[in-house]
């Protein structure tokens, strides 16, 4: 007698299907910390093939936790844009929004009781206590203000920020045009700086002191965007001695003005 075997296909072992949730984990990370990113640096970076990253890539657009943005490369000419992957709204919130509900909801209770100052001053103690933290790190890392936003950037990573930065410009740009562009990939705190901008212009100030220079927001998550993006020029000379949090010449200036759309 011949035996008959099964054709259906056996499903795959519960630790198989661990290890597929663990490394669609590394590309949503991925795509977190390096977006816009392509498949093909996806596949470079994690060391993954080709079919496997967009495997995994067309699993978590799905489910809805990344998106794609068609970004147009510098010096690209008119052509059509590129494929990049950007983690979205909802893969935020899948990264780790815990608590937010009930802080904003404390926040809007503590604003009716005792007005919108109360929430600016509750923003500016919270991202003094950051800048009292980074401050030893940041000037650690010397004077270049480059130098100064790597620092920063590796101390927003400790923290959940995602944190990076490109330097913008060559050899050949003048140095007074050359700048750093220092992203946030992640914002623990998006649903409460999307409800009160003010978490933002406090954080940006922190940003200015830190490193010394006059700098700019250029995006938000809070605001739409796909990262959190600060511009911070290099080739101008450092500014005045920071002053104290909460100081008498500190004057906050709305920095979502100074935003692009």
């Amino acid at each position: 007698m011949y035996s008959v075997k099964s054709s259906a296909t056996p499903e795959p072992p519960v630790a198989a299907k661990e290890s597929e949730e663990r490394t669609r984990d590394r590309v949503l990370g991925a795509v977190l910390e390096h977006g816009p990113v392509s498949a093909a640096e996806l596949g470079e970076r994690l060391g993954f093939t080709p079919a496997a990253v967009r495997r995994h890539l067309d699993a978590l657009d799905r489910q809805g936790l990344i998106e794609v943005k068609r970004v147009s490369a510098p010096g690209a000419g008119a052509g059509r844009p590129a494929r990049r992957y950007v983690v979205s709204q909802q893969g935020q919130s899948y990264l780790g929004n815990d608590y937010l509900t009930i802080a904003a909801e404390a926040l809007r209770a503590l604003g009716q009781a005792a007005g919108p100052e109360a929430i600016e001053a509750f923003a500016a103690a919270r991202f003094a206590k950051m800048e009292e933290r980074y401050r030893p790190v940041i000037e650690a890392a010397g004077d270049a203000v480059e130098d100064r936003a790597q620092a920063l950037a590796a101390e927003l990573t400790k923290d959940g920020f995602v944190g990076s930065t490109t330097m913008i410009g060559t050899s050949r740009t003048p140095s007074t045009l050359l700048s750093v562009q220092l992203c946030q990939g992640h914002c623990p705190i998006q649903a409460l700086a999307s409800a009160y901008p003010v978490f933002c212009d406090k954080e940006t100030e922190v940003f200015s002191r830190l490193l010394g220079v006059d700098v700019r927001r250029l995006s938000t998550l809070s605001r739409g965007g796909h990262v959190c993006t600060t511009h911070i020029p290099v080739g101008r000379s450092m500014a005045a001695p920071h002053q104290p949090v909460g100081s008498a010449t500190t004057q906050s200036t709305s920095t979502h003005q100074q935003e692009r759309p």
